[in-house]
């Protein structure tokens, strides 16, 4: 053990545990993951890990929670910046494409918590945040219809649906073939097809 890792904070313990199990999910199936393997990852004991997660599951609730928490406050941003209601949707679109891209480990726990039976705290934090992510959609459709950027026939709800759906599709895909890259070459024509049926039409 470095004298660096036995001597985190525990909040810095607790970061780095996250990250590990992150990396750790983009290499292999997360349900896979022991807290032997996270505790050598780290180079630390698994007395010291759960020193400050008291089970397999409290770690997987602190991944879950980061994922959610990163990946709102990208899209929230992401919206922010933009100038219009149609331009916040495509916005969101590529600030959870960059994110997935860049932690390819944190749609595999999400997919893996959303797969479960069981309903465990992870499960439905996963749960919670699908509803925010398409709550967040939806509410710049509906401001897409005011502003007449988008059509006033749509169905936003099933049109928020629909983006998530795009996304962990593409996720999918490419995990099928272990190149998370893919989904950045794919992620435009997909979004162009999208764009193209919500969109209102002027002519």
């Amino acid at each position: 053990m470095s004298p660096r890792n036995k001597y985190m904070k525990t909040d810095e313990r607790k970061a780095a545990t996250v990250d590990t199990v992150v990396k750790l999910a983009a290499e292999g199936n997360p349900s896979e993951i022991t807290t032997t393997e996270i505790a050598k990852k780290m180079g630390v004991t698994q007395g010291a890990l759960f020193k400050h997660f008291p089970t397999k599951e409290a770690i997987v609730q602190a991944v879950i929670e980061w994922v959610a928490d990163m990946l709102l406050s990208r899209i929230d941003k992401a919206a922010r910046s933009a100038s219009s209601p149609l331009a916040a949707i495509e916005a969101m679109f590529y600030a959870h494409i960059d994110f997935v891209t860049e932690h390819p480990g944190a749609p595999r726990m999400l997919m893996g918590q959303l797969q479960r039976s069981k309903v465990t705290a992870p499960k439905k934090m996963a749960t919670a945040l699908m509803e925010f992510y398409r709550g967040r959609i939806q509410d710049q459709l509906d401001l897409g219809k005011i502003e007449d950027e988008v059509s006033k026939d749509l169905d936003s709800e099933a049109a928020a649906t629909l983006m998530v759906g795009m996304i962990q599709g593409l996720v999918i895909q490419s995990l099928m073939i272990n190149d998370v890259t893919r989904i950045r070459l794919e992620a435009p024509k997909v979004f162009s097809v999208y764009k193209r049926g919500i969109e209102s039409r002027h002519d």
